[in-house]
């Protein structure tokens, strides 16, 4: 199933692909003939939208070879790498796009409203139809990481071209200049809010943190609830990738209770309750473990 929802992703970003780097030659051809920041800021995002969709068709195909003995978990964590060098990506442009801005505040440039309002409703166009293509489908769990580093990136496109469409509205009726670069500021604000999430979720699971939607103390009790469990120790619960997760438990089961049985009920009750496929659970009987010397 894994397999079919990557080739479904990849090809729903071919698509987004294409119609996304059409767009970054018309945006960029507009800013340089109209001569607006804002609209040049918006076709870097959108060249960074383009970087971003071939690393993240990159790293769906990679993370899709089979596992080997050397790499036992197969290239899994090839997505969040990729999504995770996207966000980071996008933090170094913000830099460039805000000093640009900030120089146009002291000293404004000419530029053309009409133009910049034409391009700028393509845009909304453009990016509504990627944000379609680049929403959570997934009939079972969520898309993964490399889709939703995606999406985010055509939201902040289209609150972006939203803010273009404003401010060429407000330079035509007006000639208020300024609008262009107030603007672009927007637009780097926007795409660190946007990429923050993804970056601090890529920099968790690579540091194999607890999932933000794992419960421990309720995994740990619902273990517990499970028949002959008298205690649970040296639990731990990661992300092998934004959609898969593993564990590894010991687990205290009282004398005469039977280990196949227990095991089973939990493997069970972890992969309906809370999605965990990947799981180590090592069995301990009560009268193994080591017996506390009297004192007197």
């Amino acid at each position: 199933m894994r397999h079919r929802m990557q080739l479904s992703e990849r090809k729903r970003l071919g698509i987004v692909l294409a119609v996304t780097a059409l767009y970054f030659v018309v945006e960029l051809a507009g800013g340089f003939l109209t001569g607006s920041l804002a609209l040049l800021s918006d076709a870097v995002h959108m060249l960074t939208d383009i970087a971003a969709l071939c690393l993240s068709l990159f790293t769906l195909w990679i993370s899709s070879r089979p596992a080997t003995s050397w790499k036992t978990y197969g290239y899994l964590r090839a997505e969040i790498l990729g999504a995770l060098l996207n966000g980071l990506l996008l933090w170094v442009l913000v830099v460039f796009i805000a000093i640009e801005a900030v120089e146009r505040l002291r000293s404004p440039h000419a530029v053309q409203g009409l133009p910049v309002i034409g391009i700028a409703l393509v845009g909304l166009a453009i990016n509504a139809y990627s944000a379609w293509m680049t929403r959570d489908k997934q009939e079972h769990g969520r898309a993964g990481i490399a889709v939703r580093a995606i999406f985010l990136h055509v939201i902040a496109d289209l609150v972006g071209s939203a803010g273009v469409l404003l401010s060429g509205a407000i330079i035509f009726l007006t000639g208020w200049t300024q609008a262009d670069p107030l603007v672009s500021l927007f637009i780097s604000v926007l795409i660190i809010v946007g990429s923050w999430e993804l970056v601090r979720e890529g920099v968790d699971i690579l540091m194999e943190s607890t999932p933000s939607d794992i419960d421990l103390d309720e995994l740990r009790r619902d273990l517990l609830s499970v028949a002959g469990t008298e205690e649970v120790h040296d639990l731990h619960v990661w992300c092998l990738t934004s959609r898969e997760l593993a564990l590894s438990a010991h687990a205290v089961v009282v004398n005469g209770a039977n280990s196949d049985r227990v095991l089973s009920e939990m493997s069970e009750l972890l992969e309906r309750k809370f999605s965990i496929r990947h799981m180590t659970v090592q069995i301990e009987h009560d009268s193994r473990r080591p017996i506390e010397p009297d004192h007197f």
